[in-house]
């Protein structure tokens, strides 16, 4: 039997928690965390909220780094948020190209299907913060929250939203937790 009792929200990787890169994060040094992101998943943390991320993470297929090397990303995501006093619960990855044709590349279903099995819980209204469409594709495929964040691509997508529908749109991922935080 699936739950909807979990306070869970959903965070894209590159360009909401970390500094996004065309040339894609290749490395530990190149993960760089976005002023106050790492403060706003503690401050979830402490709220009850259980923090996931769900990134899309080609450079693997495309043999721009390996699967050592992004274990290497995530350790320094865990330790830096663990510095602030966050968890990040897990995090859930594809690693195909988009000639790949997987089910589990944003926007679609998959990656989120996969959090949704593995805590057991009904994704309906679980907000699922992305600064792009296909983040946001994904949220709407499992009837999700979409929340769009203006860092990373978050700009250029806003200028393409009127195609996606009205969603709510944040400066940040720590306007998006004030938001979440906030009294009713």
């Amino acid at each position: 039997m699936l739950t909807t009792a979990m306070r869970l929200i959903i965070l894209d990787r590159d360009g909401v928690i970390n500094a996004d890169s065309d040339d894609h994060i290749k490395s530990p040094e190149e993960w760089v965390p976005i002023p106050g992101s790492l403060e706003a998943i503690a401050e979830l943390n402490a709220a009850g909220w259980r923090v996931v991320v769900a990134s899309n993470q080609s450079g693997i297929g495309r043999g721009l780094f390996d699967i050592f090397t992004l274990n290497a990303i995530h350790e320094k995501l865990h330790r830096e948020v663990g510095r602030v006093g966050g968890q990040i619960e897990s995090i859930f990855f594809c690693p195909h190209t988009p000639e790949d044709q997987c089910g589990c590349r944003k926007p679609k279903p998959g990656l989120l299907k996969d959090i949704a099995e593995r805590f057991n819980v009904e994704l309906d209204g679980v907000p699922c913060v992305g600064d792009s469409l296909r983040d946001l594709r994904a949220a709407r495929n499992v009837g999700a929250r979409p929340i769009l964040v203006l860092t990373g691509k978050g700009r250029s997508t806003l200028e393409q939203l009127s195609l996606f529908g009205n969603i709510p749109v944040f400066a940040d991922l720590s306007a998006v937790a004030d938001r979440l935080l906030a009294p009713p």
